[in-house]
């Protein structure tokens, strides 16, 4: 989706000088980073069967984990705000449940059965494929494995859903994390198919940022019935971080800014502080953070990209910037095509930067990225894994991405 409201303030501030000059892309790298955090874990020797410690030294960060993966979904009532979150949860699975993971389910499945489901089906058909992906690699409620596991929060893009990124979420499930993933009611894809969608601002960026705190309390309270009682209890309080893509960005920057529980987050293809979306800024974050840049974005554009390569200017470190060749704005996500406005990402297009014709990043060496760097990232922060510090400096791929590290 273009956001021209975005580009028109970008540009604004691009002929007054805010924004005129592109950052340096060299950046120092300091090969000796401890990643150091608050309230890291034990990182000790753990049985591989738990998910209490870092991933081994020799972890593989681009493939998949140790664990089968199970997922669940409920519904977070707020009634101060008079809101229902339907919330999806991925978590490590018992080895028991690995066929039926590796069997999964239809996309399709993430969307309860009714005239929205149909209507979901009915995109399906036409769809990017390669593009949307089709099936999942996760248990229905299958058996988990014990915690306690550190939580990570997904926030997803504007008019999009709680499973936008599933991929990333079994990615990071498999590698012994939980991943929480609220629909942000109002600001879904099916709101904006029923022209109902939320408005991209400040206020609402307030909405969704307290949805993430609301789901947050409930999954950390180990006597809120309103979490099913097969994950209830195993979420780690002490080890919290956050995802978000597009507007999701701002929004687990607000959220950082805001909420001391949250130790790491990594935005996705969107600047956290920017003329827009009026709340958080860098300097108010004190969490590490990983930046993930689309240099082909056509929806913020390369004066939004500029945005965010002065964000992770202004970062307080240690942060990181990785930079995809090739990569459009949901060339990282599951619904890349799955409507026109998630075009941008996924075969033929048009270059931001110079208009040409050519091919976008392959998804799955998009979403495959993402992943990785999302597991080593976390692992280094939340659990403190500090073999994973070298991967968080390495160019994966090659010729793909670009890694910057701010020490």
């Amino acid at each position: 989706m273009h956001y021209p409201k975005l580009t028109r303030l970008l540009t604004v501030l691009a002929v007054l000088g805010g924004c005129s000059s592109e950052p340096s892309a060299t950046t120092e790298t300091n090969a000796s980073m401890t990643g150091e955090t608050t309230e890291t874990g034990d990182t000790s020797d753990t049985d591989e069967t738990t998910t209490e410690g870092p991933e081994p030294e020799d972890t593989d960060y681009t493939q998949a984990g140790s664990h089968p993966v199970g997922h669940v979904r409920f519904t977070v009532a707020d009634s101060a705000r008079d809101r229902e979150l339907l919330v999806e949860v991925w978590y490590p699975a018992d080895p028991s449940v690995a066929e039926a993971a590796a069997a999964g389910s239809p996309i399709e499945a993430f969307v309860p059965v009714g005239p929205d489901q149909d209507q979901f089906v009915d995109l399906l058909a036409t769809a990017h494929n390669p593009g949307t992906t089709r099936q999942t690699s996760a248990a229905p409620e299958g058996l988990p494995t014990p915690g306690p596991w550190p939580v990570i929060l997904y926030s997803h893009c504007h008019a999009c859903t709680r499973f936008s990124s599933f991929s990333l979420a079994e990615h990071l499930a498999s590698h012994g994390f939980v991943v929480v993933a609220p629909d942000h009611q109002g600001n879904t894809l099916f709101d904006e198919l029923a022209d109902m969608n939320a408005p991209l601002n400040g206020e609402f960026l307030r909405t969704r940022r307290e949805d993430l705190g609301v789901v947050l309390d409930a999954v950390l309270d180990s006597e809120d019935t309103t979490v099913p009682e097969l994950v209830r209890g195993q979420f780690d309080a002490t080890r919290v971080g956050a995802i978000g893509h597009s507007y999701g960005a701002a929004t687990v920057g607000l959220l950082a800014v805001e909420d001391s529980r949250v130790q790491a987050i990594m935005p996705i293809a969107a600047p956290i502080e920017n003329p827009l979306l009026p709340g958080p800024t860098m300097a108010a974050i004190k969490t590490p953070v990983l930046f993930v840049l689309a240099r082909e974005d056509n929806s913020i554009t390369e004066l939004g990209n500029n945005v965010l390569r002065n964000n992770f200017m202004m970062a307080t470190p240690p942060a990181w910037m990785v930079e995809v060749n090739d990569a459009g704005h949901w060339g990282f996500s599951d619904i890349c095509g799955l409507v026109e406005m998630f075009d941008p990402g996924c075969g033929e297009g048009n270059r931001q930067t110079n208009g040409e014709p050519f091919t976008y990043l392959d998804v799955d060496i998009g979403r495959g990225l993402t992943s990785a760097y999302a597991s080593a990232f976390f692992d280094l922060h939340l659990r403190g894994a500090v073999n994973a510090e070298a991967f968080l400096q390495t160019n994966y791929p090659e010729g793909v991405s670009e890694v910057s590290v701010r020490q």
